[in-house]
């Protein structure tokens, strides 16, 4: 079974810079991290392939530097990983992004696809669903539990707002996994001297035969048009007192702004 997870190297929250002419996040020079929801897609794949078989391949779009990511997947225990990394590519929306994940998952070939939720970056939550669209296959988000799977087929728990739905569905597939789905394990010693010598695939726009329309800003229909980092607010109150007085001050409180 071919396992394809899909990650992102995210900037570290503390280290957030906003190109001015773009309004897109910089990436480059700073501190970085493997998306955290991500972390528990490589996990999910490596337990699929310790259940059934195959193989995990870990693929990411970004700059040179998210090569470091695809090694610390490696040390996890993927087998190899794929890093699309093209100036073309840059300034790519989520619908550009998802495209040119799936052209690159059409040349590996997947039974199965896994992606985090969402990036800590965007939240958006729209990559892995609009991979699977451009792939014409069929998804499932939220996946909260893995109950069983065959060479052709998966069955899950769905997370809702109100307990979970238990969905069954042919191979090929895209999931989203959520974080309450296992606990990702530690690199090994042994995973880690691997990673070390690891050859990561590098591919550009011509490697996946992407359409140049359809890639980078060019190829997003989503434009920034601002966006900044929020200021600290200073006029806050501590309410003192016993519990009833620090509630009958607050209600005094949103009377007097009117919000109540």
């Amino acid at each position: 079974m071919k396992i394809i997870v899909c990650i992102k190297q995210v900037p570290d929250t503390s280290e957030v810079k906003i190109n001015p002419e773009t309004g897109t996040l910089i990436r480059e020079g700073v501190p970085s991290i493997i998306n955290p929801y991500d972390m528990h897609a490589i996990e999910a794949g490596l337990q699929m392939r310790e259940k059934v078989g195959g193989t995990v391949t870990v693929l990411t779009m970004g700059p040179p530097q998210a090569d470091s990511a695809l090694r610390d997947a490696i040390s996890m225990g993927a087998d190899d990983a794929v890093l699309l990394s093209d100036r073309a590519f840059a300034g790519s929306d989520t619908w550009a992004t998802s495209y040119t994940l799936s052209k690159a998952i059409e040349k590996l070939g997947a039974d199965i696809i896994i992606c985090g939720k969402q990036a800590i970056d965007g939240d958006t939550a729209q990559v892995g669903p609009e991979v699977a669209e451009f792939l014409n296959i069929p998804h499932i988000s939220y996946i909260r539990k893995m109950e069983d799977i065959t060479q052709s087929s998966i069955r899950v728990q769905r997370l809702m707002d109100e307990g979970y739905d238990v969905v069954e569905s042919t191979l090929p597939v895209l999931l989203t996994v959520v974080k309450e789905l296992n606990e990702p394990r530690f690199p090994s010693l042994r995973g880690k001297m691997a990673a070390k010598k690891a050859e990561i695939k590098k591919w550009g726009s011509s490697d996946i035969q992407a359409d140049e329309s359809s890639i980078g800003l060019k190829g997003s229909p989503t434009r920034v048009k601002n966006i900044f980092a929020p200021g600290a607010k200073k006029d806050r109150k501590m309410l003192e007192g016993t519990p009833e007085e620090q509630v009958d001050t607050l209600i005094k409180e949103l009377k007097g702004i009117k919000c109540l």
